[in-house]
């Protein structure tokens, strides 16, 4: 069984937000949340950057291939 309150999420779209029912159901329930100010991701904080900076460090040869704006 779904964890998603999906009338409360049709009347989110459909009535409140004004959605066309094909609109509606080409978005994921967490664009819909975002669209609605209702949810999104977390801010990252400085600990969890340097995590994804260790861990996808930036490499020299990427940077030398990134075109210039002369």
């Amino acid at each position: 069984m779904s964890a998603l309150d999906w009338p409360a999420l049709c009347r989110l779209g459909l009535t409140q937000m004004r959605l066309k029912p094909a609109e509606f159901w080409a978005l994921t329930p967490a664009e819909l949340q975002l669209m609605a100010g209702t949810g999104g991701p977390a801010r990252l904080g400085k600990a969890d950057l340097g995590v994804l900076m260790a861990r996808f460090p930036d490499a020299v040869d990427d940077l030398e291939k990134e075109p210039k704006d002369d």
